[in-house]
């Protein structure tokens, strides 16, 4: 047997004991070096594990629920005839899941007031019957993933209450949000559901309608990424007191500026967008005004010395949010080289999860597609997110004649428990101003 090779599991980045939720490969399969494995899930994402090695599975040793770390072995391969002199090729680091094994957007890092409370899964009951089961005797934690322990906790669902109708009575986060629905229906809210600190939301049930009956329809469902960021932007949402201060900047100078970068760094292949110098313009307003980087953390403000950007990117899956370290310590060329590449990483699905994470401030930016103003989410557990949109020519009147000058709206929601409408103001219009008159980012 010692053409076996064991396969084990890679430097997955700063995760312990993740979770296998689903097994990709059998025995008797024929792999190559690179081919996802198995599928594991932790609190912020889900990753496919590859393969370090090709030949074919003897053995597989993990299964669905069981928790792995970096360096367990997963499963043994017997090389193939061409291989079999060959040493085994060092664990590769894991691909950022694809299609619906996408990472999770903008996974909240907001340590939650709820807490699980330790009780068993009780029996199964139908699911119609949610709202009125009560949690067994204290013993077990119930049955559900690191990701679904995590949601219900933001929700403040006591996951003892749930009925897990996956696999083996496993919690899915589905299970969490019809647990969730029928608490704001009034269903659950009289067996301990927590929602919103104890108060429900006296809301009509959501309508149910057979849209076969007005014509032709299509089911398509949801991919996971949208599931996972979908829930989260429901949470900030309804969570945040959200209110948006819009302005605009004059950037005719900043374009010319742009242009002309990019005519002198053509031949080195760097091209300069406009987020690069949203990028370096925020970090500068974000220093002036600290309270837009921080975070809440019950009744205390988190006030942060570091800047570290989040930025929207949009891929064919939906949105994620790249995040750029220490971008304080970076010019405008290097920001436009790094964000240009962490886009690219994005759409090809192989963001990891440690490059979504530690952002102080967000921007989006919808200025290749169009719009004026919007209203952006803010990506918990920050406190305030920049939209920007496209920009257009309009007169202006400098005293004298009307002279066209380039425009880019700025949209600003801000978190009003945290920040109030006359800081929003200041701090747009600085930010403003910095774009029209880039040179005062030395000051």
């Amino acid at each position: 047997m010692s053409n076996l090779t064991a396969i084990k599991v890679p430097d997955i980045g700063d995760f312990k004991d993740v979770e296998v939720i689903e097994v990709l490969v059998k025995v008797g399969d024929t792999i190559k070096a690179e081919d996802s494995l198995i599928t594991v899930e932790s609190d912020k994402a889900s990753m496919e594990i590859p393969a370090s090695a090709g030949g074919e599975i003897v053995k597989i040793d993990v299964k669905v629920g069981d928790k792995i770390n970096k360096g367990d072995i997963i499963m043994q391969a017997k090389a193939a005839a061409t291989e079999s002199s060959a040493a085994p090729a060092p664990a590769a680091a894991p691909e950022a899941p694809k299609e619906e094994k996408a990472v999770e957007a903008e996974a909240p890092e907001v340590t939650p007031e709820a807490k699980i409370q330790a009780t068993s899964q009780p029996a199964a009951p139908p699911a119609a019957a949610v709202a009125a089961q009560v949690p067994s005797s204290p013993g077990q934690l119930p049955h559900a993933s690191p990701s679904v322990r995590k949601f219900a906790r933001e929700l403040g669902v006591d996951l003892g209450l749930v009925t897990g109708t996956a696999p083996k009575g496993r919690i899915s986060q589905e299970d969490v949000q019809g647990f969730v629905k029928a608490a704001l229906q009034g269903g659950a809210a009289a067996s301990g559901a927590k929602t919103g600190g104890g108060v429900g939301l006296d809301l009509l049930p959501w309508p149910k309608v057979d849209f076969t009956k007005f014509g032709a329809v299509e089911s398509k469902p949801l991919s996971r990424l949208k599931k996972l960021s979908g829930a989260n932007l429901h949470r900030n949402w309804v969570m945040i007191p959200h209110v948006t201060n819009n302005d605009e900047a004059n950037i005719t100078e900043l374009e010319a500026l742009r242009q002309q970068l990019n005519k002198e760094n053509e031949k080195a292949g760097v091209k300069v967008t406009m987020l690069a110098f949203l990028i370096k313009a925020v970090v500068a307003a974000l220093k002036k005004f600290p309270e837009f980087n921080a975070s809440l953390d019950g009744d205390n403000l988190i006030l942060k010395q570091y800047y570290n950007i989040g930025f929207a990117a949009d891929t064919p899956n939906g949105l994620v949010v790249p995040v750029i370290i220490d971008a304080d310590k970076k010019g405008v060329l290097e920001l436009a080289q790094e964000s240009a590449a962490m886009a690219k990483m994005a759409r090809d699905g192989k963001l990891s999860p440690k490059q979504m994470q530690g952002g102080c401030f967000s921007i989006s930016s919808l200025g290749g597609i169009g719009g004026t103003h919007f209203t952006p989410i803010i990506n918990a557990p920050e406190v305030a997110i920049l939209g920007v949109s496209k920009s257009y020519q309009k007169p202006v009147w400098n005293g004298q004649a009307f002279v066209p000058e380039l425009t880019l709206p700025l949209s600003l929601s801000y978190d009003h428990r945290v920040i109030d409408g006359a800081a929003a103001a200041r701090f747009n219009a600085y930010l403003g101003a910095l774009l029209a008159d880039f040179r005062r980012i030395i000051l």
